[in-house]
């Protein structure tokens, strides 16, 4: 399991609640259908909606992620890629999705970066780990960093026990 980002970890998190509540209850597959092909439109014609989530959202249909290994790695880093390289770990049949995707990457290749990583972690969620931010796990972080510098302080406190024992004093050396 590879650790991502927090910042992709939230995204991928946002995306599946952005889905659900477009799908509905009871899901509206061809509401949702519209909604994506409405946004793949805007997207082509130009549109600058500077919007990682969106973009992820109207992608994730119809994107096949090529190189697993890759994105997994371009994942660890949320501000810092290269954009040119995560577009070629991913292929779509879908013309509309290509050339919506094809808009933003030359218009803005960092949000078509971190939209495809988005899309990807929420398609593969068991493949990456989120850190703990949980109050447990920062408790029991905090504990462990106390037993270590509890080890430390006697550590420090045995090493002039020799001192002790020496009757010759400092006429040893």
């Amino acid at each position: 399991m590879k650790r991502i980002h927090p910042e992709f970890a939230y995204q991928s998190r946002e995306l599946g609640i952005q889905i659900e509540d477009t799908l509905g209850d009871p899901p509206d597959r061809r509401t949702y259908q519209r909604v994506i092909d409405s946004l793949l439109s805007e997207f082509a014609n130009g549109t600058e909606i500077d919007d990682v989530n969106l973009l992820s959202f109207t992608l994730v249909e119809h994107l096949q992620f090529d190189d697993v290994a890759g994105l997994l790695v371009e994942g660890q880093q949320y501000d810092e890629g290269d954009a040119a390289k995560v577009v070629k770990m991913i292929s779509t049949t879908n013309t509309a999705t290509a050339a919506a995707l094809t808009s933003v990457f030359t218009s803005n290749p960092e949000l078509a970066r971190k939209a495809i990583i988005t899309a990807f972690l929420y398609k593969n969620g068991k493949r990456w780990t989120d850190e703990d931010h949980s109050l447990d796990a920062l408790k029991a972080e905090e504990d462990k960093e106390d037993a270590e510098d509890e080890d430390e302080d006697q550590m420090s406190g045995t090493e002039d026990i020799e001192q002790l024992f020496d009757t010759r004093g400092d006429d040893n050396a």
